[in-house]
């Protein structure tokens, strides 16, 4: 599979053969998504809405939006609350933001609906009653102070009144020196007055400015605010399931191990003489939790490799194995590798050995795949490489006939095992991993 695209029949397969660990990780990807929603999921939401009378310049709303989620109105909220809970941890829990209108948007979340209304509420009221104070003034001196000037701008403005109302009489009709000088003067305590209008109109206006108004409680939700605990459980085990899948095909794009008989050969430098069917054997069971739970959920066995062909029956195979004997085509003995820790391949040898008898002596030797090293034997005439299909990388397999070579040998070919299901129970065949072959190195 490695150097194939991947199909939808290879998913297929996977998912034949590793339903119970995809359902595994699902079932843990659910899990991590509810405990994920403890931290993650707002519970329910509501919002409140605050309306700030008088024109109001684009950031003076901000700062009032700041002020609505100000340490100072989220410590009084949480006081008047029942809760027992503090501002500081209300911090997480209430927002602010700027809607259309002059209208400050204050968003809540709780556990419930009845709390988080409760806390927009709570969380408005005291927005407002704070941000008053801060316009208008809270101290008995400020309102004093502010009382004071418009008393004074008032009498200004009588003063100037009844000023002009006395030139005005003065000033008659008669167009000379005095009288033009008297109406300069008017015009310029006509200015005055306009002057004095307009600060005492800004100072109303600053009062006013101090008016605000929550539109009415905020609504109790219904449903809880996204993402939800089912929400995240969903996507936790979609997620997993999906990294599952997304994980075996990478593993299985990333297996280098070779296949194809001509990829095989290539890597020996030599010619693949057959392949010879060899029934499946149940491996022994490891012992501990983490075989025990590979073998619970069908991880214990590769999910790639092609369904297993039903084995022919012992003619046929002994039919197969005298043709790769024959193809060898000498008498002579010949020195056959077997890779360390592959049972097929042991298995196999042991009925080529069997077929060939005194005509075509087999002397086996073991190979580590990692660090071959191949005996010097002069009476041999090459080497028979034995070895089961997508067992080996091309780097093992190149240093195996680099070995060969060292030694003075020639591969003369190779012989491929595959591993197929047994038509019957079969007794054990004679010879095993363990046996002492004659004429081995």
């Amino acid at each position: 599979m490695s150097d194939e695209t991947v199909r939808l029949s290879a998913v297929g397969r996977l998912v034949r053969r590793r339903w119970r660990l995809l359902i595994v990780l699902a079932v843990v990807g659910g899990l991590v998504g509810a405990g994920a929603s403890l931290l993650l999921s707002p519970g329910y939401r509501t919002t409140s809405s605050v309306l700030l009378q008088g024109p109001r310049q684009a950031d003076e709303l901000l700062t009032e939006a700041q002020v609505a989620t100000s340490s100072v109105v989220l410590d009084r909220a949480a006081a008047g609350l029942s809760w027992q809970t503090t501002g500081a941890e209300l911090k997480d829990k209430v927002t602010s933001s700027v809607a259309n209108g002059n209208v400050v948007t204050i968003s809540a979340a709780a556990d419930t609906p009845e709390h988080a209304q409760q806390l927009a509420d709570k969380v408005a009221a005291e927005f407002v009653r704070y941000s008053t104070q801060l316009i208008s003034g809270s101290t008995d001196a400020a309102a004093q102070i502010a009382q004071e000037q418009r008393e004074a701008l008032r009498q200004q403005v009588a003063v100037a009144v009844q000023r002009i109302s006395e030139l005005g009489q003065q000033t008659g009709s008669n167009l000379t020196v005095e009288s033009v000088q008297v109406r300069t003067q008017l015009e310029g305590l006509r200015t005055s007055l306009e002057q004095a209008m307009n600060n005492l109109n800004q100072a109303d206006a600053a009062t006013s400015s101090a008016n605000m108004a929550v539109l009415g409680p905020a609504e109790r939700p219904t449903s809880a605010a996204a993402p939800t605990m089912t929400q995240l459980t969903a996507g936790g085990a979609a997620l997993f399931l999906l990294l599952g899948v997304l994980g075996h095909l990478f593993a299985a794009r990333a297996d280098k191990r070779l296949r194809g008989e001509s990829e095989i050969g290539a890597a020996l430098s030599s010619t693949v003489l057959g392949t010879v069917d060899i029934p499946e054997q149940k491996p022994e069971a490891r012992q501990g939790f983490v075989a025990a739970l590979r073998r619970l959920v069908r991880a214990d066995q590769p999910w790639d490799l092609p369904e297993l062909s039903i084995s022919a029956d012992e003619l046929n195979r002994d039919a197969r194995y005298r043709r790769v004997l024959n193809r060898l085509n000498t008498t002579r003995p010949v020195l056959t590798l077997v890779p360390e820790g592959d049972a097929p391949a042991h298995r196999a040898v042991t009925q080529l050995a069997a077929a060939a008898g005194k005509r075509t002596p087999l002397r086996v030797a073991e190979v580590v795949p990692d660090r071959p090293t191949v005996p010097e034997d002069l009476h041999v005439a090459g080497v028979l490489v034995v070895l089961t299909v997508g067992s080996r990388t091309a780097w093992e397999l190149v240093g195996i006939a680099e070995a060969c070579a060292d030694a003075g040998h020639e591969v003369l070919g190779v012989v491929l095992t595959q591993p197929v299901r047994p038509t019957s129970p079969e007794q054990p065949e004679v010879g095993s991993d363990h046996d002492v072959m004659a004429g081995s190195a």
